[in-house]
């Protein structure tokens, strides 16, 4: 998925938004799902946990046994009673992409919002609008972690004073090179939490052993400069030291003063360094 998670349109986008309640939310109809589309989910499931065990962090690990989807697509019902006990986080279909203000509402109150389509077989390798694989199997199993369930609630928070103050885009790249791509470091190496990386099996392989990918140390203001792409894979990523890091980061940051001062300010390009910033190694070793 190469796409931002948030769009202020549905204008020639899939899915079926005729049938949307007020905040955007439909049935998951999980009747209507084909054999055929259980299968592909079964063929994209095995796929990207074969890469699960050398590539994604613990807590991704944890939280997809915790929700036994290796079948089948789920029944988001089914999932929100294992979420609803552990992080008290529950999902919601969707038809595609949300508004803006729709999707921040939902997070800050603890609903995810997951796409209940699912890709055609010519897409299973690149994708450009979320699909339920996507969203279940990429980010679901992250929402067990009190880190991320609690970094996102207070993201949705967040939403409504950057739009206000014109600054949408900074507050995006946070979500961006974290929730969708972001790395973490764990037992000495690289893992991936992001649901972008870790739903394309390409990517998690590109992010983690490419020699030539630009790693950076977690730096939440340098995040919200920084450009991304969305029509290939991504040029730099930002390492967190561990997941509770996220919070930490955030939590205390004045985020008006620095919407102010750089939300007119052209993108830093991504793939490149600033004077006095050190790469992180390949495999996040100690150079």
């Amino acid at each position: 998925m190469k796409t931002p998670r948030t769009h202020t349109s549905n204008s020639g986008l899939r899915g079926e938004y005729q049938a949307a309640a007020a905040d955007y939310t439909v049935a998951q109809d999980w009747h209507v799902y084909s054999p055929e589309m259980h299968a592909r989910w079964r063929h994209l499931y095995a796929r990207q946990s074969a890469l699960v065990e050398r590539y994604a962090c613990r807590s991704f690990r944890e939280g997809l046994a915790r929700l036994d989807c290796a079948g089948g697509i789920p029944r988001f019902e089914h999932a929100n009673a294992a979420l609803g006990g552990a992080t008290g986080w529950r999902l919601v279909a969707v038809p595609g992409f949300i508004p803006d203000d729709v999707f921040f509402d939902h997070l800050a109150h603890r609903r995810f919002p997951v796409t209940r389509w699912l890709r055609e077989e010519h897409e299973l390798d690149y994708l450009v609008e979320p699909d339920v694989f996507h969203d279940f199997f990429g980010h679901v199993p992250m929402l067990f972690d009190p880190a991320i369930a609690d970094f996102l609630e207070l993201y949705g928070k967040a939403g409504a004073r950057a739009m206000a103050m014109g600054a949408l885009e900074m507050l995006a790249r946070i979500y961006w090179y974290t929730i969708e791509f972001g790395l973490v470091r764990e037992q000495g190496g690289l893992k991936v939490f992001g649901a972008g990386i870790i739903s394309s099996a390409s990517e998690t392989i590109y992010a983690i052993d490419d020699p030539q990918v630009l790693r950076l140390p977690f730096d939440p203001v340098r995040i919200m400069r920084t450009g991304y792409r969305i029509d290939s894979f991504q040029k730099t990523y930002f390492v967190l030291e561990s997941l509770p890091q996220l919070i930490g980061g955030l939590v205390g940051l004045d985020f008006g003063p620095i919407y102010e001062t750089w939300r007119h300010a052209p993108a830093l390009p991504a793939g490149e360094c600033l004077p006095g910033e050190t790469p992180i190694p390949v495999h996040g070793a100690c150079a």
